[in-house]
């Protein structure tokens, strides 16, 4: 971070959580992340959303997309730690999709109106895994999450936390690259059954790569995350495309809860 960076000048407060207090937003300094964006079958998508008041936002021959993100957080303020997030777009029931269809992610977080629903958000500390269940309600757990990716290199997973098979696998090597825009970030939880809308603001080069070799693997286990994902039809599956940056920089802002739709 420069001495005259801006970005992370924010007025911040500290919230209480069962492993202590966490300041909030909480800032990330020095991250790598590749993002995987996966189409899938719209009756496994629906039947995972179910109970959510959420609809897919993003269809394209008949199949919604969603996306598994792999973090390495090397320098944050709650610590150094991985995470893996699985995330459909989503619009909420009865609202009207965006006009601008893909458009809207271009859209700032707080006038857009597809929102990315996290589905199952792994991390390999406690402290992340409290701050982002207690304030957030992320479904977080807390295992190891292998993360590596060297040039165009990608060998991530999620390890079962009882043991035994892996959750899941993205591994192989990324096919040729372009520059893309970072995204600002607008995701949905649930805490204490109400819709938790919550924005992050990126920053950081992107590339976005053809999926050359590189595919996700469902394991053996018989964790609630693999089960979505078989849900999901990704047992065995080949990215849309895959985003990858070592310059991830971000602000999680705590999150708005907002009213159901009628």
């Amino acid at each position: 971070m420069r001495l005259d960076d801006r970005f992370f000048e924010v007025p911040r407060a500290s919230r209480q959580t069962s492993e202590g207090p966490v300041d909030l937003p909480i800032l990330y300094y020095d991250v790598t992340n590749v993002i995987a964006l996966f189409d899938a079958p719209l009756g496994g998508v629906r039947a995972v959303l179910e109970g959510t008041d959420l609809e897919p936002a993003i269809v394209v021959r008949g199949r919604a997309v969603l996306a598994l993100s792999f973090y390495e957080y090397r320098r944050t303020t709650v610590g150094v730690y991985n995470e893996v997030g699985t995330a459909i777009f989503v619009v909420r029931r009865g609202e009207r999709p965006p006009r601008l269809g893909w458009a809207d992610l271009l859209v700032p977080p707080r006038r857009r109106t597809i929102a990315a629903y996290v589905v199952d958000l792994p991390v390999t500390t406690a402290v992340a895994n409290a701050a982002g269940r207690e304030i957030w309600g992320y479904p977080k757990f807390v295992t190891r999450i292998p993360f590596r990716a060297l040039g165009r290199e990608i060998d991530c997973g999620v390890d079962d936390p009882a043991g035994g098979a892996r959750i899941v696998t993205l591994a192989g090597r990324l096919g040729p690259g372009a520059p893309a825009p970072s995204l600002d970030l607008m995701m949905y939880t649930l805490l204490d059954g109400a819709l938790i809308r919550t924005h992050v603001d990126v920053r950081g080069p992107v590339t976005a790569h053809a999926p050359g070799s590189v595919r996700l693997t469902v394991g053996a286990s018989s964790h609630r995350m693999a089960e979505n994902l078989r849900t999901l039809g990704l047992v065995s599956a080949r990215p849309l495309f895959v985003m990858r940056t070592d310059r991830f920089q971000s602000i999680l802002h705590e999150g708005d809860r907002i009213p159901r739709l009628r």
